[in-house]
């Protein structure tokens, strides 16, 4: 058998290097189908060697966890075509459906279509008149979904795939659906999630997964903002983005969100100005991440612009009002000076912190920029912890250092946040 796929492989790469300009239009079609289901057929044949593989042990035998690695080592594959093949694998654990992709009636992906919604049927299925059985139903299930792969894509197969029970046994459809579709609900409610990636090159990455109805509320509400205008020259991915941002403009002008850090929630930028020339240099948001001048004037047409008086290193020389709690001014000057938790080493941005009376308030201490430092729930604790042994003092430059205990640093060098501070 090795010498004879190795004949055909040979085959295949002259045919593959072969001219392609003496060719007619009809026989391009052609030949594209005919090499399309010669790719499906030897993926076919992969999956079912990797199949005999791990079913005689080969990939603990030669030292890997399992059969991924042992693809991307033998193969010298990526991580992601190796979890292909061997997902591919346990779909044709199902004869059936091998052998429609070997006879090109489906391809893998409409096969692994099949395979996840006959999985998705619930145990029992059978008629309440007994006529039926659950097996019957499957195999009803199995046929219809290989027949309308002749007409549908695996995505549309797959929303097909969601009704088929009202194609094969509408008697236990409804029943049956409910029961799916409450299964579906409570797996996928732990695996939903949102993540930003930190910025790289100007852009920041937004991924993540959501449920049904999650889905619905956010397409809902980005659907009016989506509808292009004649002359609208964006990308249907464009309008989404810049309606995800306009979304996020108009709760931010509201008053229904809970405050954040002391403060209804906001967008903070911090700009230089130079008086001479009366212009607007680069800006810094309260997360860190800078913008250009042009951005800081755009911004600024819809805002409340406070003015920090700053000194030379960029401490703070004048603004807020002494109170209590630190809201307002204050809070901001803290947001500007500190640019988040002042703890060596935190990168907690400025929102997801407390503003921590360095001389303690209820010791007398005031309640002002230079008695006060932002910290994280978890170093707040510290600086509270009288065990801990953590002080602060500030410096010449009217910012805080940190005296770090004995235990720590047996010279007790002062330090300071440098994740945060720029020079």
């Amino acid at each position: 058998m090795l010498a004879e796929l190795e004949r055909l492989s040979k085959g295949a790469a002259e045919l593959a290097a072969a001219p392609l300009w003496p060719l007619s239009d009809h026989d391009v079609t052609g030949m594209l189908h005919a090499a399309h289901h010669l790719a499906q057929v030897a993926t076919v044949l992969q999956a079912r060697l990797v199949r005999q593989a791990c079913s005689r042990g080969i990939p603990e035998a030669q030292g890997y966890r399992n059969a991924k690695g042992w693809l991307r080592s033998l193969l010298l594959v990526d991580p992601q075509p190796a979890r292909e093949l061997v997902a591919h694998a346990e779909v044709l654990q199902r004869p059936v459906l091998g052998q429609a992709v070997l006879d090109g009636r489906v391809d893998l992906r409409q096969a692994a279509v099949i395979v996840e919604t006959l999985d998705a049927l619930p145990d029992d299925l059978a008629q309440t008149d007994g006529a039926v059985d659950t097996y019957a139903i499957v195999e009803l299930a199995e046929t219809a979904l290989l027949d309308m792969a002749g007409e549908f894509p695996a995505y549309q197969l797959r929303r097909v795939g969601e009704r088929i029970l009202e194609h094969v046994a509408p008697g236990v459809a409804d029943q049956a659906g409910a029961a799916a579709l409450a299964r579906q609900e409570a797996r996928v409610r732990p695996r939903r999630g949102f993540t930003m990636s930190l910025p790289v090159n100007g852009m920041v990455r937004l991924s993540g997964a959501l449920g049904l109805e999650d889905a619905a509320v956010v397409q809902a509400a980005l659907h009016p903002l989506c509808v292009p205008s004649p002359d609208d020259k964006r990308t249907p991915a464009q309008q989404r983005a810049d309606a995800l941002t306009e979304v996020c403009r108009v709760v931010l002008r509201t008053a229904e969100l809970p405050v954040d850090g002391g403060e209804p929630p906001q967008l903070s930028v911090s700009v230089a100005y130079d008086p001479l020339a009366q212009t607007l240099g680069v800006g810094t948001t309260d997360t860190g991440v800078r913008v250009s001048p042009e951005t800081v004037r755009r911004l600024a047409c819809d805002a409340r612009v406070l003015p920090v008086v700053l000194g030379g290193q960029g401490q703070v020389l004048n603004a807020g009002r002494r109170r209590r709690l630190a809201s307002g001014a204050l809070r901001r000057v803290l947001h500007l000076r500190d640019r988040g938790c002042g703890f060596p080493g935190c990168d907690r941005p400025p929102r997801w912190t407390e503003a921590h009376h360095v001389w303690f308030w209820a010791d007398g201490g005031p309640t002002n920029v230079d008695n006060m430092v932002l910290l994280c729930v978890r170093h707040h604790k510290v600086l509270h912890d009288p065990g801990a042994g953590w002080r602060i003092r500030f410096g010449p430059d009217r910012r805080p250092d940190f005296i770090p205990p004995p235990d720590v640093d047996p010279y007790q060098k002062p330090c300071r946040n440098q994740y945060h501070q720029r020079q």
